[in-house]
């Protein structure tokens, strides 16, 4: 495959999009100043992933023209995950997005605090019913 083939068209228009919409400023954004002296820049998390592909269609005859499909995509995800917060000789990191954490992690973190309620419930019904049915 020749350094002019169709497929390093396809493939050199998809890159060049995909570079217009990811470059340094989008992981680091622009800083945004207060009128406090605050400065707030904010990071982001940047995925992207590109395929591409095509074929020749050639004819028998090597004086017809030769046919050629192709095609190719990109996405591109962008998480904003904290800002930088600059305040004089202080530099803060605040995520704005939770830690490593699921539900699963969240339920194992109430777990000792649903087992106490569940055992106090337990507990105050246990000594109502030790009292003894009342009698008529």
């Amino acid at each position: 495959m020749g350094t002019n083939h169709p497929i390093n068209e396809v493939i050199g228009t998809t890159m060049n999009k995909v570079r217009e919409m990811v470059d340094a400023n989008t992981v680091v954004g622009e800083p945004i100043h207060t009128p406090e002296g605050v400065t707030i820049i904010p990071v982001s998390r940047i995925s992207f992933g590109f395929g591409s592909g095509g074929s020749d269609f050639n004819a028998k005859k090597e004086s017809a023209p030769k046919n050629f499909g192709g095609g190719a995509a990109a996405g591109v995800n962008v998480d904003p995950i904290a800002f930088l917060i600059v305040r004089k000789d202080t530099v803060r990191l605040l995520p704005c997005t939770p830690g490593p954490y699921g539900p699963v992690d969240k339920l194992i973190d109430f777990m000792p605090d649903i087992v106490d309620r569940v055992s106090n419930f337990v507990d105050s019904r246990k000594s109502g019913k030790d009292e003894g049915p009342e009698e008529a």
